[in-house]
């Protein structure tokens, strides 16, 4: 017998013609040629069909999806990076509204801004604004869209000199449930600019962002291995809490990569990693070089002088699309002793090494906005912590989220509660008021106002 094929029910195509008639971009139906392709996300733990996969051309076709979504009563789901853990950018028998193909970036080098459409990549972002000597803070995987990590806060390697990347968010402009295009800023739909600073996908579609830029072009950057040991840690806590805003580092535990400067000894041994962007001086950087050393037994290490865009991509190949990941995530307040001990247990069975912990500082800069000037509002955390196994297989990684959720746990008594929304999974749906804190019943409230029959519910959902 050949494999069974699974079929997905078709809309009306009366229907369909109708929002072909309103749509200048792509439509993909169960059937078309580019159907699997379209309906494939980062994630392969998600495996989802679509009745319709709409790659909106500009905000127009966004607006007439949206409004065909919501008076058919069909589940919408939104898609910029397609990088979603819990799958969100896809769904069974809705509506993908695809906006991949939206990809324009507009750099104004005067200003220091940038105004880039919401199918944009951190790659396609860096690579526009590098060429001006400029950056903003952005994710650690250069093919993450931007639309996701900004509306959920974003964490990336210039977070302690920069802010988060919802820090630099100027303006958006944003189709809401009933269909409108509005242009939110601080002075104009100020609730609504508030509440896409961290509150996810819960208020609108964003065509497009406008981010205020910083002056960073080359950078010190690269990976330094050491050996599994809370010494070491210890170490690197200590290097956050006495270095310039200048210098960031994430912490990486798991096993060592098959990489050419780590001797094959230790490849796939468990390690922790120390990830550096020194976007301060050049003349300095010996003595960043130094600090690296004098954390532990340096066992690998390629640190060098690079174009900042570089250093979001060294997790690009160890990471391409089509694993299984299942994701869990922590604040914290400092990195107490408890917390570096269960890195160290946990991060010894680390399933693969794709698989990996990631701790992200975000002091400094992320601690100068006040937690209700925007809905992120862990603003007194000084670490986010992303734990994941991730493997070849389904059956691999469903094997595995046990590891995970222990891990989760033995962290739980060092956290500050809640978690940063983008490292939640489709499990986390209970966890949603403690991610929010105090800003939970004001991003409530702006949910009724903008989308009181909660269209937008393919998220980490803030019930209207």
């Amino acid at each position: 017998m050949g494999a069974m094929t699974t079929y997905t029910p078709a809309l009306d195509e009366t229907l369909t013609q109708r929002l072909r008639e309103a749509v200048r971009g792509e439509i993909i139906e169960p059937g078309d040629p580019d159907y699997e392709e379209a309906r494939t996300v980062y994630n392969a733990m998600h495996d989802k069909r679509p009745a319709i996969i709409v790659r909106a051309a500009d905000a127009g076709d966004i607006r007439a999806t949206v409004d065909f979504a919501r008076d058919h009563e069909l589940l919408l789901a939104v898609r910029g990076g397609s990088h979603s853990v819990p799958g969100y950018g896809t769904c069974d028998e809705g509506v993908v509204l695809d906006l991949g193909a939206m990809r324009g970036i507009r750099v104004d080098p005067e200003r220091r801004t940038a105004r880039a459409e919401g199918g944009c990549t951190w790659a396609d972002f860096n690579h526009a604004t590098h060429a001006f000597g400029l950056a903003t803070t952005g994710g650690v995987v250069s093919t993450t869209g931007i639309g996701g990590l900004t509306t959920g806060g974003g964490m990336g390697h210039l977070a302690r000199r920069c802010g988060l990347a919802c820090d630099n968010l100027i303006s958006v402009d944003l189709v809401t449930a009933d269909g409108s295009f509005v242009t939110c800023t601080d002075e104009h739909n100020a609730d609504l600019m508030w509440a896409v600073r961290g509150g996810g996908g819960n208020f609108g579609v964003v065509a497009s962002f406008e981010y205020r830029l910083h002056p960073v072009a080359d950078i010190l950057g690269g990976p330094t291995f050491y050996p599994l040991d809370g010494d070491v840690i210890r170490a690197y806590r200590e290097l956050i809490a006495d270095s310039a805003e200048e210098f960031n580092a994430l912490l990486v535990v798991g096993l060592g990569p098959p990489l050419p400067f780590l001797p094959e000894r230790w490849h796939g041994r468990p390690m922790c990693g120390v990830l550096t962007c020194f976007s301060g001086p050049e003349d300095e950087d010996d003595r960043i070089l130094a600090r690296l050393a004098g954390l532990g037994p340096v066992v690998g290490q390629h640190v060098a002088r690079m174009p900042y865009p570089v250093i979001n991509t060294l997790f690009d190949e160890l990471l391409p699309a089509g694993l299984y990941h299942y994701w869990k995530g922590s604040f914290s307040r400092g990195l107490p002793d408890g917390a570096i001990d269960a890195y160290t247990e946990y991060g010894a069975t680390t399933p693969t090494i794709q698989s990996a912990t990631v701790v992200f500082p975000i002091d400094g800069a992320c601690h100068r906005v006040g937690p209700e000037e925007t809905a992120f509002a862990y603003r007194d955390a000084d670490f986010s912590t992303a734990l994941s196994p991730t493997l070849p297989t389904r059956a691999q990684c469903e094997a595995n989220i046990d590891w995970a959720r222990a891990f989760a746990a033995a962290l739980e008594p060092y956290s500050a509660g809640g978690g940063y929304v983008n490292f939640m999974d489709a499990d986390d749906q209970d966890r949603v008021r403690a991610n929010y804190r105090q800003n939970y019943d004001r991003l409530a409230s702006v949910k009724r106002r903008y989308d009181p029959g909660n269209l937008f519910r393919l998220n980490h959902n803030i019930a209207p």
